[in-house]
């Protein structure tokens, strides 16, 4: 990875987390965990941070004796060459297919819900097309626009959740727990990777000004982001019972399809503009992260001549479901339980090996500078 890569400071990093794991209250993530949690969904979510805590740290822990590398590079370091490029490469399929599945989610939510009569082809190129150039740009540009975004992305979210408390019926969160204990623990664990990409963001380590800032910044961004998912969670089951809102594909459009203000009709669409830009954003940084990856695998020095490519295989792959809202729904849950149980073993095994190799010998002193 190039060393002389611009840095983005811990605003800059903290809003990238909250928009790309932040943003997945947005799209089926919450139909999702319904499905097992019901109207506990959102004491799922709170279990699932919890469970994500452990690796996170452990992982931040690694990256404490390796300041100055990435994910993929500390992979090398710690399993060698030929086993790191195992793990990498089977990280960089599965992250593909991720971005895959997701952004033809998005083209559903914006094909179905809002420009209806647009083929969703044309859809889906406009989207990479103009997240590939995001990419391009590279971390900085990225890092600056999410930050930018951030606030009035937060202000309509905070205006959609308490519109949700203000109509809803508190009364539809009981029974607390649901369908039981069982089946909240069940939801926590196959769908805990809905915060795997704090794992992933491990590629941009290096690019952050300091590690503090990204210790820092990675701890905020994981309580911020289970707190935004939680309340939004609470939120849609207080408006429509949890019946409804796990039959709902997507629960945050319905939700800002449902508000009402004064004389003002389809207020959505003062929403939709942030929501867009931010889907921009999102899957900007995760051409970027990819490129990263598959340019450490192949050695290649100057990764963002990848993102064409990438880009390429993704808007391929990503035409081929005859039935999007269906299909992919399916596939993210395969793909967030087989996800699941990487994202809880590997921070602990890299940490494990290091600890094995004696790499947190030298970490007070690098701390230090």
């Amino acid at each position: 990875m190039k060393q002389n890569e611009g840095k983005i400071g811990i605003k800059e990093y903290l809003a990238i987390i909250t928009l790309t794991v932040g943003t997945k209250l947005s799209d089926d993530t919450p139909t999702i965990i319904f499905e097992d949690a019901r109207n506990a969904g959102w004491i799922a979510v709170l279990l699932m941070g919890g469970m994500a805590f452990i690796p996170i740290i452990l992982m931040i822990k690694v990256f404490s004796a390796h300041q100055d590398k990435n994910l993929h590079e500390i992979i090398i370091h710690l399993f060698g060459r030929f086993f790191g490029n195992i793990i990498s490469i089977a990280l960089l399929v599965v992250g593909l297919a991720s971005v895959t599945v997701d952004s033809g989610t998005y083209i559903d939510i914006i094909g179905t819900l809002y420009f209806t009569k647009t083929p969703q082809s044309i859809i889906y190129v406009v989207l990479l097309l103009v997240c590939a150039y995001g990419a391009k740009r590279g971390i900085q540009q990225i890092g600056s626009m999410a930050w930018v975004l951030l606030p009035y992305l937060k202000l309509t979210l905070l205006f959609a959740i308490i519109f949700s408390f203000g109509s809803g019926h508190f009364d539809f969160i009981f029974p607390i727990w649901g369908e039981g204990k069982l089946e909240i623990l069940k939801s926590s664990v196959q769908n805990v990777s809905i915060f795997s990409d704090l794992l992933f963001i491990g590629l941009i380590a290096p690019l952050v000004t300091s590690f503090k800032d990204f210790k820092k910044g990675t701890i905020i961004g994981l309580f911020i982001v289970i707190l935004e998912i939680s309340l939004a969670m609470i939120s849609f089951v207080m408006l429509f019972d949890y019946t409804t809102a796990e039959l709902l594909n997507y629960p945050f459009h319905e939700t800002i399809r449902y508000i009402q203000v004064g004389f003002l009709p389809n207020v959505e669409t003062l929403f939709f503009p942030f929501w867009l830009v931010a889907t921009f954003i999102r899957f900007s940084f995760y051409l970027y992260i990819s490129a990263v990856l598959l340019g450490g695998i192949l050695k290649i020095e100057e990764f963002e001549y990848l993102i064409p490519l990438i880009t390429t295989v993704i808007f391929l792959v990503g035409l081929a479901p005859d039935s999007p809202s269906i299909l992919l729904y399916i596939i993210r849950q395969k793909l967030l339980m087989l996800i699941s149980p990487a994202f809880l073993f590997l921070p602990p095994l890299m940490w494990l090996i290091a600890k094995i190799r004696g790499d947190f010998k030298n970490e007070a002193v690098q701390e230090s500078s």
